[in-house]
């Protein structure tokens, strides 16, 4: 398992860090970082094809891992390209460049690292892909039923809280205001909520494979950098900076992360 665990992970690596320094290449051209989120999604759904497609374990588990990576990463890259499409850099990634840009430092070269870490957050986030492509045991556990059963059930709730924000977009009557339309009324982010909880399940569908329980650490991994890092705080920045005193209402009424009901003002 070593071995083999080890050739796919080389082969990983190659993948993620030359289309991260690719897609550098091209945010260099169009000078929008925001690029960097539709690569670390389809970059991270291709991985586990990859692993599905090489792998050494049973067949079926093979094809659900190249579906389970395949299908998410596919979904959320498109959404991200779409959002992306004839509008200027995202806000936080503006944000970022002037800020760099003001401190004199090389900002091609730190966009360049920024990049980079996120090839290497794929590799480490593809071990969920990874334990099951190479597990052998020709059945599927209950574990791995559960974690399927929640993966669907976040894939669709991502999927639904998107399409209520892009439909709150797309009104012009609604240019500056706060969506506050179903998902986004119980949570200020039930996308990545969701997006959370799909990790989860991932994890709980490796942690049905031998050597897999490792692969719990990454829904953790992902709650650290959605609360802490480049989620939540960098967004609701941008918010406050474009909506002010509506999303300061926003942020008192509305939970912040867990889908809950809405507070009184």
């Amino acid at each position: 398992m070593g071995a083999e665990a080890a050739r796919l992970l080389a082969a990983a690596s190659i993948l993620a860090f030359g289309g991260m320094a690719a897609l550098w290449a091209v945010h260099l051209k169009r000078r929008d970082a925001g690029i960097v989120d539709v690569g670390w999604a389809g970059i991270l759904g291709l991985l586990a094809v990859l692993y599905g497609a090489a792998g050494t374990g049973w067949p079926e588990r093979r094809a659900a891992v190249a579906l389970l990576g395949g299908v998410w990463g596919g979904r959320l890259a498109i959404h991200l390209l779409l959002r992306l499409r004839g509008k200027p850099e995202e806000g936080r990634y503006a944000a970022l460049r002037a800020a760099w840009s003001r401190s004199g430092r090389n900002v091609p070269l730190l966009f360049l690292g920024f990049f980079l870490v996120q090839g290497l957050l794929d590799v480490l986030l593809s071990a969920v892909f990874l334990f099951p492509a190479l597990n052998p045991e020709p059945r599927f556990s209950f574990v791995e039923r559960a974690g399927l059963l929640l993966w669907g059930i976040a894939v669709l709730g991502e999927g639904v809280a998107d399409a209520q924000l892009a439909r709150f977009k797309a009104d012009p009557a609604n240019r500056g205001g706060v969506c506050r339309t179903g998902l986004w009324n119980l949570s200020r982010h039930p996308n990545y909520f969701f997006e959370w909880l799909v990790w989860v399940g991932l994890a709980v569908f490796a942690a049905g494979s031998p050597w897999g329980a490792p692969a719990l650490a990454a829904p953790a991994l992902m709650l650290f950098f959605l609360l802490r890092v480049t989620g939540i705080p960098a967004t609701e920045a941008q918010a406050l900076r474009t909506k002010g005193d509506a999303y300061r209402r926003y942020q008192r009424e509305v939970n912040a992360f867990v889908p809950w009901f809405p507070r009184s003002a």
